[in-house]
């Protein structure tokens, strides 16, 4: 997977937020507004945002037990490729695989599905998650725009 450290060659950006559901949306919204210049179809643009949405909304939900922590963004542009990194220093996730099972949630009361990172390797072309226990938790993922008008030539 890419390191979303800044380049000399490329085009990034980098924001930091409260872990509060306000924030989710405005998150969504930027990133979508920093892949434009990719010029994304509308299913493409969809998928993006319903993948950041969903990493943001789990950092929110579980990687803080009050609203105090910090989620920050990295993105990079390069070429047709979007790379996007959800970082929390949160509470981390025990058991990754368990996590990425579909319908598995640590918190049922929420009335949430459970189907975070399912929604997340669905939309995207790759999902790396790192956790750690008590560290926090970084999702990267990855999405290649224009990939059905290349396959057609």
């Amino acid at each position: 997977m890419y390191d979303c450290r800044p380049g000399k060659r490329m085009n990034y950006m980098t924001l930091e937020v409260p872990a509060r559901s306000e924030n989710e949306s405005f998150v969504r919204v930027v990133v979508a507004a920093f892949v434009a210049r990719l010029d994304p179809n509308l299913e493409e643009i969809n998928e993006v945002k319903t993948a950041v949405s969903e990493a943001v909304t789990n950092s929110i939900l579980h990687a803080y037990e009050d609203d105090n922590g910090l989620i920050k963004i990295n993105a990079v542009v390069e070429d047709n490729r979007l790379f996007v990194e959800i970082l929390d220093t949160g509470k981390g996730i025990e058991d990754i695989a368990r996590a990425r099972e579909p319908l598995y949630t640590d918190k049922p009361e929420l009335e949430r599905s459970g189907m975070g990172f399912t929604i997340m390797e669905n939309f995207m072309d790759e999902v790396v998650i790192e956790s750690a226990p008590g560290k926090g938790t970084v999702i990267k993922m990855l999405k290649v725009f224009g990939k059905v008008a290349e396959s057609n030539h």
